[in-house]
């Protein structure tokens, strides 16, 4: 029998763990504050212990919860479970029946955490709902010392987060996902293809691969069925790089378990899907953004791994130099206006706007954010997520969002007419609005608003700043040399010569182990800011071309892609060619 899936508020006012006058007083302050939990503004004003939070917030998803200091684990679980399993994921198991146990957990969503005990215990795993800090006790009480909250790991050396699998690893791992498979069993069936997909190991293949690119710093994993076999491939620092390649015969089980992991529809191939796998690893959690799309070979499945934690490490460790990060900082504090950022995809442009709105997050400032989807969740900050299914579009959360008496709105991307004249509304009523478009540089984003349909003097009148950036590699600073070129070599990135013999010395990076044999480790941002003045403004309503728009912008201290580029290439962060890679164009 189902368990009964009562609303929190409901639930504790039941139970009279609160009273109603405390329960509004807590809605009252969470409104005051922008915490996007209410659970955790009864516990702060001291009205409700985590517990009872916990158990009203089991009922209304739907799970179990364990009170670990009222109950006796039992040590038929304990025994099944290894210490290093259950402390490195934080989980305690509780009862074993049979084939089933039932597991405490913080986060009953760690799927990670549920495969390894499942492969380690043989068992169906049950997830409950647990306090963090009755965890910690039983762990120390069943299995001796603290938990270390480590990676999620698999119960097998390829999988350990806190060192890269080797290729033995990984061929062990695909010999033993092997066993018992043909050439000949390329075709699968749905339901044999979900029997395997819960077969330890290809569990152990999937959550290899994932952690294996964590440890790469991927931030892409692609997932690519071709004629003969299955090709992985990592992003790295930009650049797709082949990590392995998987027989035929396990494409329909590791795709399939990618797509249970990630809860898509294993029998649905023919139309794309959407989903999400939450991963610890090393102390840090990460979210998997999981897209599937049919192709001639099969599903082709691209996971975009996204670190919770990127966006809080501020504007200054962006890359901006230094003249530019001011320049942000003034814009972005002024109380309205449009502030834009531009480049293709993957140039790093919602990193730039989450940073944004993490400095300007306070408890004065009332934040709310529409994006399709939500990559990053801000606490403190009301992010609603596109449902154009439900007829929630960015234009439709805009008007609403009018009634919510916002001091900064972000709007996740500025993608037609209707979205962009409410967001000039706001901007022209007493906001700050971010925004982001795809544009090639910062002087060509107004052009663009007008080919929407967006009235010149509208945009004059609206936007403050525009910044156009990619993301360059980074030479590794732990394997690098100097070397010296003709400084006439540099003059299509804007350097004046006046000595035609003159040398200058650069760096460039050594191919090493720690950089994958590529000489670089890391991104970095390259920038293009454009601050709006009168002049520019005046340019804009009378519809002037790009060049007398862009020339302006210069005159008014905007320094081009390349130059800034320039800057950190004279600055040995990175060299001349990754420069021309990033930023350079046909007719540039």
């Amino acid at each position: 029998m189902a368990l009964p899936r009562l609303p929190m508020k409901e639930f504790l006012l039941q139970k009279d763990y609160v009273k109603r006058e405390q329960l509004d007083e807590a809605e009252k302050v969470q409104k005051q504050t922008n915490e996007p939990d209410l659970g955790r503004v009864l516990i702060q004003l001291g009205f409700v212990g985590e517990r009872e939070v916990l158990m009203a917030k089991a009922q209304e998803a739907g799970i179990g919860f364990v009170d670990l200091d009222r109950i006796n684990v039992e040590s038929s679980a304990i025994n099944v479970v290894p210490e290093r399993i259950a402390k490195n994921h934080n989980v305690v198991p509780v009862k074993k029946d049979g084939t089933t146990l039932w597991l405490a957990m913080t986060n009953v969503n760690n799927i990670m955490a549920i495969d390894d005990v499942k492969m380690a215990s043989g068992c169906r795993v049950i997830p409950l709902l647990a306090v963090a800090g009755a965890i910690d006790d039983a762990l120390r009480k069943y299995y001796g010392g603290a938990a270390t909250n480590g990676a999620a790991t698999n119960a097998t050396p390829a999988a350990d987060a806190s060192a890269g699998a080797s290729s033995a690893d990984m061929r062990r791992l695909l010999a033993e996902a092997s066993v018992g498979r043909t050439a000949a069993d390329d075709e699968t069936t749905d339901a044999d293809a979900e029997k395997m997909a819960e077969q330890a190991p290809i569990i152990k293949l999937a959550g290899a691969i994932i952690q294996q690119a964590i440890f790469d710093r991927a931030s892409d994993i692609h997932v690519e069925p071709q004629q003969k076999g299955v090709r992985i491939r990592y992003r790295i620092d930009g650049v797709l790089m082949e990590a392995m390649n998987v027989p035929k015969n396990l494409q329909a089980p590791l795709i399939s378990r990618l797509k249970i992991m990630a809860d898509m529809n294993i029998a649905e191939r023919r139309v794309p899907q959407d989903g999400r796998i939450e991963v610890r690893h090393q102390n840090k959690e990460y979210d998997l953004r999981v897209s599937s799309i049919p192709g001639p070979f099969g599903e082709k499945i691209v996971m975009r791994i996204l670190d919770k934690g990127s966006v809080m490490i501020g504007l200054e460790k962006l890359g901006f130099l230094e003249e530019n990060q001011i320049r942000i900082e003034e814009l972005v504090s002024q109380p309205n206006g449009m502030f834009l950022c531009t480049g293709p995809t993957g140039s790093g442009k919602t990193t730039t706007q989450y940073s944004v709105l993490n400095k300007l997050n306070t408890i004065g400032v009332n934040i709310i954010t529409v994006e399709d989807p939500i990559e990053y969740q801000l606490n403190g900050i009301a992010q609603v997520q596109v449902n154009r299914k439900a007829g929630l579009s960015f234009a439709t959360a805009l008007r609403a969002f009018l009634r919510q008496d916002p001091d900064i709105i972000m709007v996740g991307e500025m993608r037609d007419l209707e979205t962009a004249e409410i967001a000039i509304e706001s901007s022209l009523t007493g906001h700050l609005v971010l925004s982001t478009l795809h544009t090639n540089d910062a002087p060509s984003a107004t052009l663009r608003m007008v080919d929407m349909g967006v009235e010149p003097y509208l945009i004059a009148a609206t936007v403050i700043g525009v910044l156009a950036q990619r993301l360059g590699r980074r030479i590794d600073p732990d394997n690098k040399e100097a070397y010296e070129v003709p400084a006439i070599d540099l003059r299509r990135f804007g350097l004046k010569v006046t000595d035609p013999d003159e040398q200058i010395r650069l760096y460039r990076g050594v191919p090493a182990e720690h950089n994958r044999m590529t000489g670089y480790r890391g991104r970095m941002g390259i920038h293009e800011l454009l601050v709006m003045n009168a002049e520019i403004a005046e340019l804009i309503v009378r519809r002037a071309p790009l060049a007398d728009i862009k020339e302006a912008a210069k005159a008014n201290g905007m320094k081009e892609l390349r130059e800034d580029g320039l800057q950190k290439v004279l600055a040995g962060m990175t060299d001349p060619a990754e420069v021309m890679r990033v930023v350079f164009t046909a007719g540039y």
